[in-house]
């Protein structure tokens, strides 16, 4: 299927590895003009030359911003310029006891998961309504609705954003301007791979065994296997597209069946 997305502009917030590193290279091969971002400059740098490898006829370009600063989102707004298609991907997470958690990495969570989605869609939404065009999608997660037990300031922010996403959506009426949430599951992203080889060096258990151990815990799963940022990206790129031009204010699930309820 042709997804008419050629000539089209893209920024996904932290896109330099894992689920936006995926959406980046997909939207990429789709004609989109993409700009990725991280908080490293070389870490930019790298999966701005990593994307031309993989498609050399894309245009890709890289700004490296810590989305969590007011004034590093402005700087980034303002070379970034317009854009049709906004990802917010960016997030922080951890796996922490509750009465551990301090004001300050709630503060942290709030900036990166919340605030940067706000900061980059208020600059943003205008200008795709007065051009007659856009898409603003933010990656949430099943765990904004199911909240673990051990990832509380994660689940919460992650609802927030949905909220977000919901509300803005209802700005949009009467235009051709969507706002969509995708509910992912449980991904195999980077940033999970090296959460569990850390437990597993930690527990002196083999790698393998131990992600099994996760998957099998996980007793609603349907798939009964960790996703791949490329089944979150497919999704991310129809709903981009303007194939989905009638979706809008969804919480769209690629959970691989995780969600027992219905949304």
């Amino acid at each position: 299927m042709d997804l008419d997305l050629h000539g089209r502009r893209a920024f996904v917030s932290g896109s330099t590895q894992g689920i936006g590193y995926a959406i980046a290279e997909a939207l990429l091969r789709e004609g989109v003009a993409v700009t990725v971002n991280g908080r490293v400059p070389d870490r930019v740098d790298a999966a701005v030359a990593s994307l031309r490898a993989a498609a050399p006829a894309g245009e890709v370009n890289g700004i490296a911003a810590d989305l969590a600063q007011p004034d590093e989102v402005s700087r980034l707004l303002v070379d970034l310029g317009d854009v049709d298609i906004l990802v917010n991907n960016a997030g922080v997470f951890e796996v922490e006891d509750f009465a551990a958690v301090t004001d300050a990495v709630w503060q942290r969570y709030w900036d990166v998961n919340v605030m940067s989605g706000v900061r980059l869609s208020r600059h943003l939404l205008g200008g795709m309504t007065a051009r007659g065009w856009g898409r603003i999608l933010f990656i949430s997660s099943e765990s904004g609705v199911n909240v673990p037990a051990d990832m509380i300031p994660y689940g919460a922010t992650k609802a927030a954003a949905l909220a977000i996403a919901n509300g803005l959506a209802k700005l949009t009426r009467g235009t051709a301007v969507t706002v969509n949430s995708i509910l992912g599951g449980p991904t195999y992203s980077d940033g999970v791979a090296q959460a569990i080889d850390q437990l597993a060096r930690a527990q002196a258990m083999d790698r393998d065994v131990l992600t099994q151990a996760i998957v099998g815990a996980n007793r609603t799963s349907l798939v009964e296997r960790f996703l791949a940022p490329s089944e979150i990206a497919n999704l991310a790129v129809y709903l981009a597209s303007p194939r989905a031009s009638a979706t809008n204010g969804a919480a769209v699930r690629a959970d691989g069946g995780t969600l027992t309820t219905v949304l």
